[in-house]
């Protein structure tokens, strides 16, 4: 993958810029939940692996001082638990290769939990509100169940802060196998469509992940507005084009135009940083 990435190369006196978000699905996730201590760790620049780390464990934890060993604990815990994952999404994420054992995994998902009392209620909240018919969040979140006028389909929706809104396909409460009613809908595997369940976390992950994006679109369009060529997006990160000689200034405004706040997400800190390349790669 390395290799086909270095095959796009900016032309001739021109190199790329390429910016990305710094944990935006973390900063997401506790601003829609409102978990407060996160918020405010963004907000002073903390290393965020760190501070859970710190706040799971109890004691102080530094990149390269004091507890550092605890870090990589956080830092998985950061990239696995936010969707309501157990174990197996920690060894998903690599837990296991970063020399942990599946033996101390259930700790740090309990500890990550304990640590994070509004992200775990929020799963729950957004799961009651999947179960409801109509159904207003914080944010501006909306639920809803509604049918197409025209053509008569029925769909579950969120309506994202931005005003945005994700739809579910035919939705109906069904049991799920622990007796409890929950969402169902229809999606596409291949060339079928079948029915599938949903839950509380998996909701919060399309949501985070959605409102992600949103905060990205916003961020394309401030840059086409400033006069940037756009190469491309992948994921939280763009690429532009720019003369070689204005790189290193160029650099700074396109991260600075990336954290710029968004007028529908008050309190939600966002910062990018990048580099510059003839060509692309990962860094």
């Amino acid at each position: 993958s390395q290799i086909i990435r270095t095959a796009i190369i900016a032309p001739e006196g021109h190199v790329f810029c390429v910016s990305d978000f710094s944990a935006i699905e973390a900063r997401v996730l506790a601003w829609l939940a409102g978990e407060k201590w996160g918020l405010e760790a963004f907000m002073r620049g903390e290393d965020i692996y760190c501070t859970t780390a710190s706040g799971m464990f109890h004691v102080p934890v530094e990149k390269h001082g004091r507890n550092s060993h605890l870090r990589q604990k956080g830092k998985i815990a950061v990239l696995a638990c936010g969707y309501q994952g157990w174990t197996p999404a920690l060894i998903s994420m690599g837990a296991l290769k970063m020399g942990l054992t599946e033996e101390e995994l259930p700790d740090i998902v309990e500890r990550w939990r304990a640590a994070n009392p509004h992200i775990v209620a929020f799963w729950k909240t957004v799961e009651d509100a999947a179960t409801a018919k109509l159904v207003n969040l914080s944010h501006g979140l909306q639920f809803a169940w509604m049918k197409d006028p025209v053509y008569g389909s029925s769909f579950f929706t969120v309506e994202l802060p931005s005003g945005r809104k994700l739809f579910y396909p035919e939705p109906r409460l069904k049991k799920n196998d622990r007796g409890k009613d929950a969402l169902y809908y229809r999606t596409q595997v291949g060339t079928k469509w079948v029915l599938t369940g949903t839950y509380g976390g998996k909701l919060v992950e399309n949501i985070t992940q959605a409102v992600a994006r949103d905060c990205l679109a916003a961020s394309l369009s401030r840059l086409r507005a400033a006069g940037y060529k756009i190469i491309m997006h992948i994921h939280d990160e763009v690429v532009l084009e720019v003369p070689e000689k204005d790189a290193a200034s160029a650099l700074e405004k396109v991260n600075a135009i990336m954290a710029e706040p968004l007028p529908w997400a008050p309190g939600l800190t966002l910062t990018a940083d990048g580099f510059i390349s003839p060509y692309y790669k990962k860094e």
